[in-house]
């Protein structure tokens, strides 16, 4: 009970990002390094009273995996902050979770998985559903969310692509591969930051502090360790069913706390696409429950 409890926060907590990512006056690339800087120190603070250490043997026997999915996870973080700025959360939502179709149609190429009739059905009904989504023609491209929408598949294929190159990390526990991730992201993006957006990131308002530090401490910091700290002992079909808080949440938000407006069309989209990934997801991880298991002892 304790394990859904901290999974289903965790979820929720993630949900409400781009709400708080709102109310925060700096760019997405300087956001990103915020985030990352700060939700490192917090994970590597609670490594220490958990007197924990990371393994740097390990660390550089998978230096280069790890190095290619720092930039990974700050270009997801770039994109999907920059989506939230240009359309409602629930497109920037809906088109951040084509991230599993992406790693459904590049696993057998890069993992050599089969691909599944059952699979290629559920890509198909994620494509269509992503089509009915973008699907408002000349209204999406007079309000920008084609753009956003744009954007928050950037941000889905950055993300495809930290999935599957944490698939190739070896003998590392997850939150201390995620502590590592961050840190690489907050080294990349520094220069990154100076480069494009100089010094900025100093002048910002006071009004947006708060909300850089809830989204550091906690939609970063313990978000990731109650997700890690939960999905522990969960079936691989619980996390897969609860995974989909994450979304409700976020639409749930950009429905009632910030009014936004979705037609019947993009409604439709949604359920096509979110429920494609469910059913495919759903017995994706019900096949790896055993390996988790194994893993676990």
């Amino acid at each position: 009970m304790k394990s859904n409890i901290q999974f289903i926060l965790s979820m929720i907590i993630f949900g409400t990002i781009g709400l708080v990512v709102r109310y925060i006056d700096l760019s997405s690339s300087e956001t990103a390094l915020l985030s990352s800087s700060i939700g490192c120190l917090f994970l590597m603070f609670v490594f220490f009273v958990m007197k924990k250490s990371i393994p740097w043997k390990l660390v550089k026997a998978n230096a280069s995996i790890l190095f290619l999915s720092g930039i990974a996870l700050g270009g997801n973080w770039i994109f999907l902050y920059q989506s939230y700025d240009y359309t409602t959360i629930t497109n920037a939502t809906l088109a951040y979770y084509f991230a599993p179709v992406l790693v459904m149609i590049l696993s057998p190429m890069i993992l050599k998985e089969p691909l599944s009739i059952k699979k290629m059905v559920c890509i198909g009904a994620a494509i269509a559903g992503m089509l009915l989504i973008v699907g408002n023609g000349i209204s999406a491209f007079e309000t920008g969310d084609l753009l956003g929408i744009f954007f928050g598949l950037m941000a889905a294929a950055f993300y495809a692509s930290l999935m599957l190159l944490n698939k190739f990390i070896q003998n590392m526990a997850k939150l201390e591969i995620t502590i590592i991730q961050l840190g690489t992201t907050a080294l990349l993006l520094f220069p990154y930051v100076l480069v494009t957006e100089g010094f900025g990131i100093l002048e910002v308002s006071k009004s947006s502090i708060p909300f850089i530090i809830l989204l550091g401490i906690v939609n970063t910091g313990i978000g990731f360790w109650l997700f890690f700290s939960g999905m522990q002992k969960l079936k691989g079909q619980s996390i897969a069913m609860l995974s989909y808080v994450d979304p409700f949440v976020a639409i749930l938000i950009s429905g009632v706390i910030l009014q936004e407006q979705m037609t019947m069309i993009q409604m439709l989209g949604g359920a096509l696409l979110l429920g494609s990934t469910f059913v495919s997801e759903n017995q994706s991880m019900k096949s790896l429950t055993p390996l988790m298991k194994k893993t676990a002892k």
